[in-house]
């Protein structure tokens, strides 16, 4: 059975999938969701273990959330491994992972949503790309209702956007000052490490190769704009790792 992701175009969690399938040369299909309609599908397919994406299917196997799937991956298809072989380095790895998931994920995702929620005619083509085309007619016709939803899922509101933007630089702080110390984060090779750490910060540098619409910079927020002009340095860093390894 062939690879098969299912996943939101938009997600930063969903392009590190993506990038690991290319980064081993693997065939796969997308299956894109439309946010909220998506839970039904998903907990069907996972049996009721929770719907959220990126999950893949593959031979009868169905693997949830990011991590895990890059465990499969490396375990399936050995060949141009992301986990480092050696147990130090794989012990780094995976640190920096797991903090980059639980630190960086969230905090983009609230910054960037608390900000874009307000603009509906840029965010629904983001939250709708790669399906049908009537679904950006009934995301917008439901918008108030999908932007409470989704400040409320995903805890999303002004205090939050500040605490985000906080997380966001002291990471963009650190990981500037260990990518100036060595060319990878961990060992001597390009880890799940550099990949979690590019594509979670990927939606703010909007890469080519990420298959939304991102808007042109005179859309994009004001408030935003001074960030990534401030920050673009420490972001370049990143988008290098993307440019060299995506």
């Amino acid at each position: 059975m062939a690879l098969r992701l299912y996943q939101f175009a938009i997600s930063h969690y969903c392009e590190k999938i993506r990038w690991a399938l290319d980064y081993k040369n693997l065939s796969y299909e997308t299956t894109n969701l439309l946010p909220g309609q998506h839970i039904k599908a998903m907990q069907k397919l996972t049996k009721g273990s929770g719907a959220s994406v990126p999950v893949l299917e593959h031979n009868g196997e169905v693997i949830q959330g990011s991590s895990n799937i890059l465990d499969y991956l490396d375990r399936i298809f050995p060949d141009k491994p992301l986990t480092p072989l050696d147990e130090a380095t794989k012990t780094q790895a995976l640190a920096w992972e797991k903090r980059l998931d639980e630190e960086a994920g969230p905090a983009v995702r609230c910054y960037s949503y608390h900000h874009f929620l307000q603009r509906p005619k840029i965010v629904v083509p983001l939250l709708t790309a790669g399906t049908p085309f009537y679904n950006r007619i009934l995301l917008s016709l439901a918008f108030s209702r999908i932007n409470e939803v989704m400040r409320k899922w995903m805890k999303i509101n002004e205090k939050t956007a500040e605490e985000s933007r906080k997380v966001m630089e002291d990471l963009l702080i650190e990981l500037s000052e260990a990518y100036s110390r060595q060319p990878f984060l961990a060992g001597q090779s390009f880890s799940r490490a550099d990949l979690s750490a590019a594509a979670l910060f990927a939606p703010l540098f909007q890469p080519e190769a990420y298959p939304v619409p991102w808007p042109k910079p005179a859309r994009i927020p004001k408030e935003i704009q001074t960030w990534l002009t401030q920050w673009q340095p420490q972001l370049q860093v990143l988008n290098k790792i993307y440019t060299n390894y995506r």
